[in-house]
């Protein structure tokens, strides 16, 4: 682990930070009305992420962006294997849960990569699917999120490659 750590950069643990920030943001839980659990903050991570993945990917003919896009890839779901055995979760459980993340992820980025394309209704089931909200009934929870993320696709498309791999990343949601 020691190993994998040093070959981590200060701009890949600022980027991941700063995704983790927007996820733990307070408007999902009070605004938005999410439920704050594990896997809604999980998802949360997993969406914010892929749109600078796509972002990255952009770029894919450069070696460097290649070699970054997947240190944020080990970097994230390391984070949450550590986040997962500090909650007491055993190695059996952890694999099994590790396997689903891994697909519930690339289903996210999948989806992501289409956003752009989707209609409201669209947005709204694949938000839907992968978060909990508390009160299932109200729709213009939804809205806020999906207006959330509008802006959020549109902030990450504008940045640079480079400030991407310097970890330079200044999302405000309001």
């Amino acid at each position: 682990m020691s190993k994998y750590i040093k070959q981590i950069s200060a701009n890949e643990v600022t980027l991941y930070n700063n995704i983790l920030l927007l996820s733990r943001n307070k408007l999902f839980y009070t605004k938005f009305d999410l439920i704050d659990t594990f896997q809604n903050r999980i998802h949360l991570i997993f969406m914010h992420i892929s749109f600078i993945f796509i972002k990255i990917k952009q770029n894919n003919k450069n070696q460097i962006y290649k070699i970054f896009y997947q240190k944020i890839f080990d970097l994230t779901f390391n984070k949450i294997e550590l986040n997962m055995r500090e909650i007491g979760f055993g190695d059996t459980a952890i694999n099994k849960n590790m396997k689903f993340l891994i697909k519930t992820f690339y289903s996210i980025l999948f989806n992501c990569e289409k956003y752009k394309e989707m209609g409201r209704k669209d947005k709204n089931k694949f938000f839907s699917k992968y978060l909990e909200v508390n009160n299932i009934k109200n729709n213009s929870i939804n809205k806020g999120i999906i207006e959330y993320f509008d802006k959020y696709e549109a902030f990450c498309f504008d940045l640079s490659p480079d400030s991407v791999l310097r970890g330079e990343f200044n999302f405000k949601s309001e």
